[in-house]
């Protein structure tokens, strides 16, 4: 018998881990992506001679510490990979000019936080004992055999110890552990450190794995990790079809059978795995025949990540003597300044400083992101002309805002780019322009999803649409788990290789 072929749609992390892993369990597979790169969001882009990075602040499993470096090593991501591990997530600055190194280590976090705020020492341990609590459960990469059945044993035994205090952070909100706070540098910190609803887990888990020295920085940004997954799925005799929208996916007595793209094309296989957008997938693709009340919940109630605009910039400047960190800095502006129809009085600063293959030799990108109304934009896209202006409104902006930091800064950005939701629905059809997903709520947090739909066989979905959180990791891991459960269900075992 020939094997089962697999049409996959989506070429971000997604869809081409499935592709991989269908590809080591013996099937066929070819993946359709919309547009002509690989990555999905995970994407960077050139301009004048500046690298402007759309993703990647920090890699979960850099390190073989956490059990995801084995994931990563499945895909092919790490081979000759480079880390940068930063001991500052971000650097906070308010109106009196005083400044908050959030650092990653608890220790050294919590002595900072009390030299600003000693009226905050409740709240201050309470934050950093959550970060240790994150480090002793970890997600440690097991050994094999007796040694590593005892390494489960112990891990798994000291992980009861802990769950009890650790509900505790996956009910909070940030906004709610930011009003635990009295100082107002501290509070605004902690509230906007990632996003308000989104639960307090994604802090304190996220400094725990930036302390262990787990989740580095992988140097040159995100479309290297998108091109080393492509080459490992290429190699294992993949295809990829670039600039290949699919508009259908093709349905028979109820079964998925295939894809029909914009072109009028019609793919024929066994079996069909969407990575796209969940949205578009379901209510497009599928024409929303194959939805329940759970499904329609999702969409009409559950809090996404937020549209963007996203501004690079390439300026001649090294900023040497700005403090390295994973976020940039974070200051308020003396004056607000409005993006997309909204005043800002905050503008956070990624700098690119630490990464040296971003930029020409003593210059630097940096980015810049602000929450935005995907309707907004829409609207305003109706007259190109409109659009292009108000894009232009936002350069000026942002270049004024910077000159409040960095008086001088205008004459020396050589290059600035602006993209807004559209842009990311333009790349990728996120829904709304959403950068990734689900927000990962308290409510949200632990949820588990199906990654198949009721009435239609043959079909499953995978990536950001299909868990809460997104993000690499769990791109990687929902393309991982369609291929197991197609496994599964072929009573095929399931194994992969690594590099």
């Amino acid at each position: 018998m020939s094997p089962k072929s697999i049409a996959i749609i989506g070429a971000g992390f997604a869809g081409i881990s499935a592709g991989i892993y269908g590809q080591m369990n013996g099937y066929t597979t070819q993946v359709f992506e919309l547009h002509n790169l690989p990555g999905g969001l995970c994407a960077s882009w050139k301009r004048k001679g500046y690298t402007i990075d759309g993703c990647i602040h920090w890699l979960v499993g850099s390190s073989p510490a956490n059990s995801i470096f084995t994931f990563w090593q499945e895909v092919g991501l790490l081979k000759d990979r480079q880390f940068v591990d930063h001991e500052i997530f971000m650097v906070v600055e308010d109106e009196q000019g005083r400044a908050f190194n959030m650092y990653v280590n608890p220790d050294r976090l919590e002595k900072h936080m009390l030299e600003l705020a000693p009226q905050d020492a409740g709240a201050i341990r309470e934050l950093t004992d959550g970060i240790r609590l994150c480090k002793k459960m970890g997600q440690p990469a097991f050994k094999g055999g007796l040694a590593g059945l005892l390494q489960k044993a112990g891990f798994f035994a000291g992980m009861l110890s802990v769950i009890p205090q650790m509900k505790k952070w996956t009910n909070l909100s940030l906004g709610d552990l930011g009003n635990h706070f009295q100082d107002p540098l501290l509070r605004k910190s902690i509230k906007d450190s990632l996003f308000p609803d989104m639960a307090a887990l994604g802090l304190v888990m996220t400094l725990a794995f930036l302390d262990s020295k787990t989740a580095g920085y992988p140097l040159g940004g995100s479309m290297p990790l998108a091109q080393a997954i492509e080459k490992r799925y290429l190699d294992l005799g993949g295809t990829i079809h670039y600039s290949s929208p699919v508009e259908k996916i093709l349905v028979e007595d109820n079964r998925a059978v295939g894809v029909r793209l914009k072109d009028g094309s019609e793919h024929r296989a066994d079996v069909v795995i969407s990575a796209a957008d969940g949205h578009a997938t379901i209510f497009k693709m599928l024409e929303g025949r194959y939805v329940n009340d759970t499904i329609r919940g999702y969409y009409d109630n559950m809090l996404i990540f937020p549209g963007l605009v996203f501004v690079g910039l390439g300026v001649n400047r090294s900023f040497a003597d700005e403090t390295q960190s994973v976020s940039g800095v974070k200051y308020a502006l003396k004056t607000p300044i409005v993006i997309g129809g909204k005043s800002h009085e905050i503008l956070s600063a990624h700098l690119y400083n630490f990464d040296p293959t971003l930029a020409p030799e003593g210059k630097s990108v940096l980015t810049i992101m602000f929450d935005s109304d995907y309707n907004y934009w829409k609207t305003l896209a109706a007259d190109p002309a409109a659009y292009q202006a108000e894009k232009h409104a936002v350069s000026e902006a942002v270049l004024d805002g910077l000159e409040q930091r960095w008086p001088g800064i205008g004459s020396q950005v050589e290059m600035i780019d602006v993209a807004t939701p559209l842009t990311f629905e333009r790349y990728t059809g996120n829904w709304q322009g959403s950068f990734e997903g689900w927000m990962i709520t308290p409510k949200a947090l632990m949820m588990k999803m199906d990654n198949t739909l009721p009435g239609l066989q043959n079909f499953y979905m995978a990536g950001q649409w299909v868990q809460p959180g997104g993000g690499l990791p769990g791109g990687v891991m929902s393309g991982r788990r369609a291929i197991t459960d197609i496994c599964k269900k072929d009573k095929v075992k399931f194994h992969t290789t690594k590099i």
